[in-house]
Formats: structure tokens, sequence, C-alpha cells
């Protein structure tokens, strides 16, 4: 079978390390779609969710809240300061988190204050979509 090894690594911890027949996330520019064989790349990645078909049929789902990405021929390691397993993710937390971001968006005082709102408010909604993608595949 053709498969590619696949490691996807937080910063506190290894979440998945496994052998995949795909893996799909988000890539600055657009959804990447990546194989065994694929040409060499590195790029950093957006928040959203990393869906990988295992070598067994199956699918793992990880939700990064941004990230670097590194493409070999024959590896795929996504490197973020956050991931989390799709069983993982918790809607009400996330959605408390936004609210959160939400606020602190209405609050912000300067620059620095409304473009750290903004990015975490991205990276919430982001999650939140994870989240709904996992229990649909589900």
């Amino acid at each position: 079978m053709n498969t590619i090894h696949v490691d996807v690594v937080s910063a506190e911890e290894s979440i998945f390390s496994g052998e995949a027949r795909f893996v799909a996330l988000p890539g600055e520019a657009g959804e990447l779609g990546i194989y065994p064989r694929h040409t060499p790349l590195i790029t950093r990645i957006k928040p959203g969710s990393v869906r990988i078909e295992k070598a067994d049929g199956t699918e793992e789902f990880v939700f990064v809240a941004g990230g670097v990405l590194e493409v070999q021929p024959h590896c795929v390691t996504v490197l973020s300061d956050t991931a989390i397993r799709g069983k993982d993710l918790d809607e009400e937390k996330a959605n408390a988190a936004k609210r959160a971001a939400e606020e602190a968006l209405k609050a912000a005082k300067s620059d620095i204050d409304l473009a750290k709102a903004q990015a975490e408010l991205s990276v919430m909604a982001a999650q939140i979509a994870a989240l709904r993608k996992y229990r649909q595949k589900k």
C-alpha cells in the first residue's frame, strides 16, 4: 500500500504519528491535499482542521491553531503551538473562549489589543468550525 508518514506535533506533545494515505489541511493560500511522494514543500498553515486518512481507511481529525507544514516525499510534519485531537474538542469551552474574544475586541484600546483579539477570535471560530466538521464525519 502507498502511504506517507504523518506527524502532528504541538508545543506540548505529539498529537498524531502514523502512516496515512492522504492528508488535507488549511494552507495559507487555500486547502492543501497531500498524497505519498508529494513534492517537497514548506508553508505556513491557517487555523483549522487537519484531516488524516489513515492507512486502514479510518480518519483522524486534529484542530491546529496555525503553524508550519513540512512535506517530504515520504513524510509530512505539522508543527503548531496548539493542536487538539478532534475527539478532545470541547464546544462549550470553545464558545466561551469565542465570547471572551468578542468582548476583548469590543474593549480593545490599542491596535495591539485589537490585533490580539482579532487573532483569538479567528482561532476560536476555526476551532468551532473544525468541531462541527468532526461531528459531521462521525
